[in-house]
């Protein structure tokens, strides 16, 4: 599955949770990861994050893709963060 993770955490959580991220996903731009997953690989990113983030004041958001194939992505403006979309 192609997952893309968009969070918004508190300032003290920030680090851990891109660091934690980034170990499964490729980082794109601020607060935003891709990339392809297995289904238990996603299982364990999700378990690692609930175990930081305060679900009270973080948010964390999946948005899970069967595949690329169906869809497009264009870039407006300067590239940040890491490689290009993998098919």
């Amino acid at each position: 599955m192609y997952v893309i993770l968009v969070y918004d955490v508190n300032v003290n959580r920030v680090n851990k949770v891109l660091k934690t991220a980034r170990r499964y996903l490729t980082w794109v731009q601020n607060s935003v990861l891709e990339g392809e997953l297995t289904e238990a690989t996603y299982r364990a990113l999700r378990n690692d994050l609930a175990r930081i983030i305060d679900p009270e004041e973080d948010s964390v958001l999946f948005y899970i893709l069967g595949n690329t194939k169906y869809t497009k992505r264009e870039l407006l403006g300067i590239k940040k963060g890491g490689e290009e979309w993998i098919y």
